[in-house]
């Protein structure tokens, strides 16, 4: 959907991986796409992770969960993007543009 929209991806199956890729990867690293929910570490530890290399990174949050509402106003309060699944294609491209303004 995004490289459609004429986005460059990465793609990580899990949250070890992404965080080897902002490791290793030369140049910028624009936008975070994760659920808040991950194996191992959850998408809000994998972000804070990523940012401590790449304070530049914009973090764009999913979730299919409603009872983690909680989690989810603490991330938008933290001027993170959010995204509830399932979602539309067109929606995931229009919060993309919002959170990298």
């Amino acid at each position: 959907m995004l490289e459609g929209a004429g986005y460059s991806v990465l793609e990580a199956p899990d949250a070890q991986v992404a965080e080897r890729l902002a490791d290793t990867r030369t140049g910028a690293l624009q936008l975070l796409l994760t659920d808040v929910r991950l194996p191992g570490i959850d998408g809000a530890e994998l972000a804070r992770r990523i940012a401590v290399k790449r304070p530049e990174t914009r973090v764009l949050f999913t979730s299919g969960h409603g009872e983690e509402t909680d989690v989810i106003r603490g991330l938008r309060a933290s001027g993170h993007g959010y995204l509830r699944k399932p979602f539309l294609p067109e929606a995931l491209v229009a919060s993309v543009r919002k959170v990298l303004g």
